[in-house]
């Protein structure tokens, strides 16, 4: 997933990295709502406008601080980063929502670069209370440390005078560039090139080093690299002393741009010739090209989804009910979507469902290509939810709800339709079954139609877009999952490239990766006193008690307690149980069973380097499909807007939250998730890799929680019994009415596209 910033100069310049970067923190809201919603739920809403503006306000009013506006040729200055609500402690909350309590102070997560003293660093505030903060407290990472100033996230201003540096440096490769490409980058006004930025930023603590790859700026330029590459080294807070460390062009290395440009000029150089983009047609655009050999026509529009008979879901603030399903949900900026106080007809399942990281590990012979190692939050990838089109992302009758980020700006911005909600029929009956009389006939027929109602909120970083997806269906199942979508991170193709991908275009690699996503399930199955167990089967050889001298072998269930952290902690390339369950000990349903739920994986995920090399360090959690801890305060999130940027010292290390190898009998459990795939992009990924068989996730389902499918509640079913022998006359027993009624959709398409500030 390339970062990049397209580069064209003056004011459009401008304006097109203000809109590539401007990425922010957020409240979900309708369009013109602000006020906090109504219940209990409102505990764990997103920040207004108002209150991003009294957090600003309140912190840039401290002299202590420092803080000022992003601005001049420097990056030693103190500024506000990223403003998002620090959701209150799970005690807290639970004595508010279950005791009585009441609710708990408001308050925000401020990030502040100190860019301007003598030692520069990050620090986390906690911020409240809100909606008029009066006082502010740091927010250490473990050991009490700040995060360091090299390891922060990247910024608007940071890449404006990137590409300064940038200009200045590809001066001397006009003629080259232009030769070769027809595009170039210094002193550019129609044919320009643009960058993609490589990360982490090094390769050892304290390093800023980036490499860029340079495209031709055209649509899908992330399919359009020109073949050069660039280390340029930004870690002093003062531009004028970065300087290029080593050029790659064309499989060759250089020490400098100078050193290219006058070998080219000499003509020892090997160059590539490309192609003009357009010709005969732009691959990488969305517009429709050749036929289907049927003849059926794709000039009408598709089925669709609609309410003949209007929602069945209730939205209340960031409160969503449907059928038996009650959450608090919210999209926060630095990591995207977060589901609190999960329940199932009044009792909590879980805590928490949140998406923790998403990172995806590459490889490639070009400098940039090999040290291509994307972790998603350092990115701020719940701040990059961008408009979602009706009929198209979500269906024309979702609710589209508008989200607000702070995150690397002056002040909140306004995502338009950046989360929406719809009941989606599934297309497949939830159960059904034909009583056959085996005469030809029937005994009876019934069938329960499938729905599930999702929310879903999507992450563009850059070249990827992340589908986000929990769906929750009337038997008391939730799903979570994401769909990776959007451009392939593509590299210059050369004849050693293939080793490590495969050839899309005639100089373009789509180079292998590895996507792995991480998921934190705070489970409370029936109380917060849980525990987990695995299980599957064995086989055993007995004597057949009906047959003297026989022997039967059949399967028979093989449980297994797991008792301590490392026990739970089942590592990815072993053979993953089938069934993890998580239970309370002291409850039961009518059965006598232990009430449970269990979580089932929809991934084929792998390993994305060898334990303990280096970057590996920083997603530590992706050695295991599954890990289960206790729940701790200290141990909220399983990644850190700081580890992309130093991996090899992380902020956050999962590896610490399984190290004292706790009890986890009896406890509040967190369960930590992780899915993926591995991707070899292949010449169907242009333009775009397709959403079918690149989704993953995970199933959060019953078992023994209830007394029998709870989904029985639902007045959708249909029954059909035959009234008389010969089957004339049949008795049709449904709770719906006999008609669905019109499904049409009057609304005109429209869409906006914009998040200007509020």
């Amino acid at each position: 997933m390339p970062r990049l910033c397209p580069q064209v100069p003056g004011m459009m310049h401008l304006l097109r990295l203000t809109w590539a970067l401007a990425t922010l923190c957020l409240v979900v809201a309708n369009a013109d709502r602000t006020a906090a919603p109504p219940d209990k739920a409102s505990i764990f809403a997103d920040l207004t406008p108002a209150e991003l503006h009294a957090v600003r306000d309140f912190l840039r009013g401290r002299p202590e601080l420092g803080l000022s506006a992003q601005s001049g040729d420097t990056l030693a200055q103190n500024t506000l980063f990223l403003v998002e609500l620090l959701p209150p402690t799970k005690r807290a909350a639970l004595w508010h929502l279950d005791g009585g309590g009441p609710a708990p102070r408001r308050q925000a997560r401020a990030v502040i670069f100190f860019g301007a003293q003598a030692e520069p660093n990050v620090t986390e505030f906690a911020v409240g209370p809100l909606p008029r903060p009066r006082s502010y407290r740091p927010l250490r990472l473990k050991g009490g440390r700040t995060a360091p100033f090299a390891a922060r996230p990247m910024t608007m201003r940071e890449y404006e005078l990137l590409h300064r540096a940038l200009v200045a440096a590809t001066e001397p490769l006009y003629r080259l560039l232009r030769d070769t490409s027809g595009f170039w980058y210094h002193n550019c006004t129609q044919r320009c090139l643009t960058f993609s930025d490589i990360a982490p930023r090094g390769l050892a603590p304290g390093e800023r080093r980036t490499w860029f790859i340079l495209q031709r700026f055209v649509e899908g330029y992330f399919l359009h690299p020109v073949g050069l590459e660039l280390l340029l080294d930004h870690r002093d807070p003062d531009p004028r002393r970065w300087a290029v460390q080593s050029v790659w062009y064309n499989g060759q290395y250089f020490s400098s741009p100078q050193e290219l440009a006058e070998r080219y000029e000499r003509g020892t150089v090997v160059v590539a010739q490309l192609p003009n983009p357009a010709a005969p047609h732009l691959f990488s655009t969305y517009i429709p090209r050749g036929r289907f050999t049927t003849g059926t026509t794709t000039e009408v529009h598709g089925a669709k989804v609609c309410e003949p008979q209007g929602r069945r879901y209730r939205l209340r603030g960031n409160r969503l009910e449907y059928g038996g399903w009650s959450l608090a949900f919210r999209l926060r900026s630095s990591a995207g979507l977060q589901l609190f106080d999960v329940r199932f007809n009044g009792e909590r399942v879980a805590y928490e469902v949140s998406v923790q990281e998403a990172i995806a590990f590459y490889g490639g012979d070009t400098p940039a290509a090999m040290q291509t190692k994307y972790l998603d939050a350092g990115w701020g990838m719940g701040s990059v939810t961008y408009e979602l089109a009706p009929g198209i992302d979500c269906p024309e009758v979702s609710t589209f709800l508008d989200v607000h980020h702070l995150y690397d700006s002056e002040g909140p911005r306004r995502f338009r339709r950046a989360l929406c909600i719809f009941e989606l029929p599934t297309g497949v009956p939830l159960r059904r079954h034909f009583d056959s009389d085996f005469r030809g006939g029937f005994q009876f027929y019934a069938g329960l139609e499938g729905h599930a109602l999702v929310l879903r909120t999507t992450s563009t970083v850059y070249n990827y877009d992340y589908i986000w997806d929990v769906l929750l269906y009337p038997n008391g199942v939730l799903e979570a999952k994401v769909h990776a979508t959007g451009y392939i991170h593509a590299t210059f193709y050369t004849p050693r490239g293939r080793r490590y991908g495969s050839r899309v275009h005639s100089h373009v690699l789509g180079n292998i990766h590895t996507h792995l996503v991480h998921y934190k399930v705070d489970l409370d199955v029936a109380g917060t006193g849980n525990s987990f167990e695995t299980m599957d089967i064995s086989f055993e050889n007995i004597s057949n008690p009906w047959s003297p001298g026989a022997r039967v072998v059949q399967p028979w269930l093989r449980r297994q307690p797991r008792r301590t952290e490392r026990q739970a902690a089942l590592p990815l390339g072993a053979p993953l149980p089938r069934y993890l369950l998580f239970s309370n000990p002291r409850q039961r349903n009518r059965w006598g069973h232990a009430r449970s739920y269990r979580i089932q994986l929809r991934s084929h995920a792998g390993r994305v380097l060898p334990r303990g090399w280096k970057e590996e360090k920083g997603v530590a959690w992706g050695r295991y499909h599954l890990a289960v801890t206790r729940h701790r305060e200290s141990e909220t999130s399983s990644s850190s807007l700081y580890n992309q940027n130093n991996p090899w010292e992380p902020a956050v290390s999962f590896e610490s939250f399984i190290r004292n190898d706790e009890s986890i009998e009896d406890q509040d459990l967190v369960a930590w998730v992780t899915v993926g795939f591995l991707h070899v992009p292949h010449a169907e990924d242009i333009p775009n890799t397709a959403t079918p068989g690149n989704s993953v996730g995970f199933f959060l389902r019953p078992f023994n929680f209830f007394d029998e499918d709870p989904s029985v509640a639902s007045r959708g079913a249909v029954i059909v019994r035959p009234q008389d022998p010969n089957f004339t006359r049949l008795e049709v027993q449904r709770w719906t009415p006999d008609s669905a009624g019109p499904c049409v959709a009057p609304e005109p398409f429209s869409y906006n596209g914009t998040y200007w500030p509020v």
